[in-house]
């Protein structure tokens, strides 16, 4: 079953439409959840609640428009905001953010190489969980800065901003750990407004 038809069925209160959304986008909301809230219980508390929304308010989705994105948005609101309740968030120095140059390695390449991946996933966790969401939704699911803003229902200029903070926090903390970072590349290439 496709997801138009899946969406129909739900429609029409079948729980089946709801089952093979879930088949369709349970990994990789998951997955989501799980880098903003580093937490694998709640990221897979947030998914549930998430397909349940689904279920209770599909009425309010465009079937013309693709799922997937309404649904990701929901997924990463939900995880956000249960990131910052959760007591395990770090406080960030805002001073600290300051203090990294504009055309350091940027995340991705760093990501790029496996062996690099615990302390990459450990940096990300000290992260506030905005500045997570937005690290997760431009470099891990490869949206753009009006996507992101979208998917985050916050305009495109809080995003660059978050976004610029988050990269500065990740590479002070990468550079606290002392990951081996391989040459800048052109940090404005993939910014779009």
């Amino acid at each position: 079953m496709d997801e138009r038809e899946a969406i129909a069925l739900l429609r029409q209160d079948d729980i089946s439409g709801l089952e093979a959304l879930v088949r369709l986008h349970q990994t990789e909301a998951t997955r989501i959840a799980r880098l903003i809230t580093r937490d694998e219980a709640l990221a897979e508390d947030v998914v549930q609640t998430a397909f349940v929304r689904v279920y209770e308010r599909i009425e309010q989705f465009d079937p013309a428009r693709p799922f997937a994105p309404w649904f990701f948005r929901i997924v990463s609101n939900d995880a956000v905001r249960a990131a910052q309740q959760s007591s395990r968030q770090i406080p960030t120095d805002s001073s600290l953010l300051d203090q990294i140059e504009d055309d350091a390695l940027r995340p991705e390449e760093i990501v790029a190489t496996l062996d690099q991946f615990d302390s990459v996933t450990e940096a990300l966790s000290l992260l506030l969980p905005a500045q997570r969401a937005v690290i997760v939704l431009r470099y891990y699911a490869g949206l753009n800065d009006r996507e992101v803003a979208t998917r985050l229902e916050s305009a495109p200029s809080t995003i660059r901003w978050r976004l610029h903070s988050a990269r500065k926090r990740l590479r002070q903390l990468l550079h606290q750990s002392d990951v081996p970072t391989a040459s800048p590349g052109n940090s404005h290439e993939e910014r779009e407004s």
